[in-house]
């Protein structure tokens, strides 16, 4: 089951939108495009903002996907999965431009990620979040440092550890990971349309320098996040995390079923 990164720039606002028939999962060929499109958007002198968003209306981004999770093999093979998370965020973080998200459904686990790494996250009031990774025997450790950033160390370890529970979208808000909340799709594509016009408008150079200031102390996740990724790596190879997705899947099939 395949999916898709699409790019599509308009009078300086970059849209990139990306699609995967699970519940906007991440294999790792859409996180390769993603990491792609976004370094290439911060390179392109056509693009003054980016706007990033996914398909659909339920689910922004489901995380990591089971199906390659279960068919990792050896650490080698989990450390290349999991780099894939380390690359968007590291593409998001040293990109120049400033990302917009626009986050109308759930976000679980590296969704999580995606949303905490966006310069400014609007959100629709059924952008539920959940750090499931503990639930399946490995933990948010590759995410975690852009969750953590965005929401502070007490509210990201209360998200990481009861790894079951979904916190609505004004939880999110008020923990900082969203920067709005609107009641309903069309106000928040008013939101992310007000917004990327406005900065579309604005001096590209200033932008640049507050992102610069807004990620400082972030220099080292290079670093960070693949020594994070060796963690999931390893841990995704144990007899719980095996076990624990194939129960996953199953119940999954069954709503699907019913």
């Amino acid at each position: 089951m395949s999916g898709y990164v699409k790019s599509e720039t308009h009078k300086g606002i970059t849209s990139i939108d990306f699609y995967h028939p699970q519940s906007n999962s991440l294999p790792s060929k859409i996180l390769r495009d993603l990491a792609v499109a976004i370094s290439h958007a911060g390179d392109d002198p056509n693009t003054i903002v980016i706007v990033l968003r996914s398909a659909g209306d339920n689910t922004f981004c489901a995380g990591a996907s089971f199906d390659e999770l279960i068919e990792i093999k050896n650490e080698q093979e989990g450390l290349k999965f999991f780099s894939g998370f380390a690359n968007v965020i590291n593409a998001m973080r040293t990109c120049p431009k400033f990302i917009i998200g626009r986050i109308q459904g759930k976000c679980v686990g590296g969704g999580v990620g995606l949303a905490a790494a966006v310069d400014y996250a609007i959100a629709s009031e059924n952008a539920e979040v959940r750090l499931s990774e503990l639930a399946i025997g490995i933990g948010p450790f590759v995410v975690g440092p852009a969750v953590e950033r965005k929401i502070g160390a007490s509210a990201f370890s209360q998200l990481a550890i009861d790894a079951s529970h979904w916190r609505n979208a004004e939880w999110a808000k008020r923990k900082g990971l969203f920067a709005e909340v609107h009641s309903n799709t069309e106000e928040m594509d008013e939101a992310v349309q007000r917004l990327a016009n406005t900065l579309s408008h604005s001096s590209p150079q200033a932008m640049a320098e507050l992102k610069k200031i807004n990620w400082k102390g972030t220099e080292h996740w290079d670093s960070l996040l693949l020594e994070r990724a060796k963690i999931s790596g390893r841990l995704v190879l144990s007899d719980f995390t095996k076990q624990a997705i194939e129960k996953f899947k199953e119940i999954k099939n069954v709503n699907r079923q019913t």
